[in-house]
């Protein structure tokens, strides 16, 4: 059974909803506003539920709206971060994965491998970083550099769904607590 939140999204006024979901897709609140439009009894009382509808919108949105999804994603050890301008979530998860830790060379890498990626796809490179490492983030860069254009759009489209779900599932955890 999918975990449920502590105050059911289905109670709450549309302020209250916006307030807690509109940060969940990075810089992108017309996502929690389309669940919220699309809001049927307490078919988003769950993380599950709620997760399916967010997605949902994002499926349905215009390729244009989906690029912009995904350019408002900071680079991954990028200059964003050094300047300590990631939002709080993002901070989060690359400070998990030990983004925030990286060694000069590892720092290089990731500098030169955002470069790559961003001058063959035109946006950033990103990852759901839940349970890697700065290792396996820098295979999953060089192993996805291979991919065709719009391989990798859907591919970046499914991790920024994963992020969000991973998102979510904290946010029902911490209710609970």
């Amino acid at each position: 059974m999918s975990p449920r939140f502590q105050t059911p999204p289905s109670g709450m006024d549309h302020a209250a909803f916006m307030a807690t979901f509109g940060g969940i897709y990075e810089h992108s609140p017309w996502i929690a506003e389309a669940a919220w439009l699309a809001r049927d009894g307490d078919n988003l009382d769950t993380v599950e539920g709620l997760h399916a509808r967010m997605m949902k919108a994002v499926a349905a949105a215009s390729h244009e709206a989906r690029l912009k999804l995904i350019c408002a994603h900071p680079d991954l050890a990028g200059r964003a971060a050094v300047r300590g301008e990631l939002t709080a979530e993002s901070r989060s998860e690359q400070a998990g994965a030990g983004l925030d830790q990286c060694s000069a060379e590892e720092f290089e890498a990731f500098q030169h491998l955002n470069g790559a990626y961003k001058a063959k796809f035109d946006f950033p490179f990103i990852v759901a970083v839940k349970g890697l490492d700065r290792q396996g983030i820098l295979a999953a860069f060089r192993t996805r550099l291979e991919h065709s254009p719009a391989e990798e759009f859907d591919t970046a489209i499914h991790q920024i769904n994963r992020i969000a779900g991973f998102r979510l599932a904290a946010l029902a955890q911490n209710t609970q607590t």
